[in-house]
């Protein structure tokens, strides 16, 4: 068939783009108003004020970072000076406790997101907290992927230590889950924690032209290659996903369905896309996960 006979009237190429273009604002759009029309339900309007809090909180803390670095704490040789918690961790299972733990913000952000956090996997008795930081202006996920395996291969040759943790916010969790899945970072990844990461797109990301942000869109290269098969995978994925999440539109693509990777998905109900990494209960969970290093679950578990 010849292209003139192939091609019909009012489906010009151009046509073509600039309708997908209508079509996928038009997706944005919807997926904004349905979020505004559940806005004002109790459960929705307790999430929001907590979520101003710890924004609030937050932008006191984030020029800090521009003056301090997260290092991680200096190995202990006794259990003098600990808690309860801390011995525990370290006389039941001194290779969790000693299991290095990266953590990576999301965009636009820096290591104060995780103050808390560290904090806590410091008391539970975790002895070597990290930070990966990129900069605002990143424009590449698999770029920056790159770049953060390096950083763990100078932490596990530093520490001594074959594997490590990674705990990714947001866009940090997509970065990290891309060094995982197709850089062979499975390899020195035991367990990958994601928090409000847009495993699956966000529609949200369809009104920023930002390139960073087109590669978080549903119909994105980037998420149609964490898609292909990732055969032997052996890291275990924890992924939190919010159902008030204001980022990721809509909320269930902050959960990773991909039939090769070893899954837990988990629920977070009422708590803000920027509170996930300051929740409480999330950050229990997350404790107690990498407390247990030969915890099994499901290829893929929803919660």
């Amino acid at each position: 068939m010849s292209a003139e006979a192939a091609e019909q009237p009012g489906e010009r190429p151009g046509e073509l783009t600039a309708e997908s273009s209508r079509s996928g604002l038009r997706e944005a759009l919807d997926g904004l108003k349905y979020g505004a029309r559940s806005a004002l339900s109790p459960r929705v309007l307790h999430g929001a004020a907590i979520e101003i809090g710890w924004l609030t909180t937050h932008l006191a803390m984030y020029p800090l970072a521009l003056m301090t670095s997260a290092g991680d704490r200096t190995d202990r040789l006794n259990l003098s000076g600990l808690t309860p918690a801390q011995r525990s961790l370290l006389v039941g299972d001194v290779r969790a406790a000693g299991t290095p733990i990266l953590l990576a913000h999301g965009i636009v952000d820096n290591h104060t997101v995780f103050a808390l956090m560290r904090r806590q996997l410091l008391r539970r008795g975790f002895t070597r907290v990290h930070t990966f930081s990129y900069s605002p202006l990143t424009l590449d996920v698999r770029k920056t992927a790159e770049r953060m395996g390096e950083e763990i291969e100078a932490l596990c040759e530093e520490s001594g230590s074959e594997q490590i943790h990674v705990i990714g916010h947001s866009l940090g969790g997509l970065i990290a889950r891309y060094y995982v899945q197709r850089l062979g970072g499975d390899e020195r990844v035991h367990t990958c924690v994601t928090l409000g990461t847009p495993h699956q797109g966000t529609v949200a990301a369809r009104l920023l032209p930002w390139p960073l942000v087109k590669q978080v869109r549903p119909d994105s290269d980037l998420m149609a290659e964490l898609d292909q098969p990732a055969p032997d995978c052996q890291t275990r994925f924890i992924a939190f996903y919010s159902d008030v999440d204001q980022l990721i539109v809509p909320q269930r693509r902050a959960r990773i369905s991909h039939p090769d990777l070893t899954t837990r998905n988990i629920r977070v109900r009422g708590v803000g896309h920027l509170s996930l990494p300051f929740h409480g209960e999330v950050v229990h969970q997350i404790t107690g996960a990498l407390a247990n290093l030969d915890e099994r679950v499901p290829r893929t578990e929803t919660a």
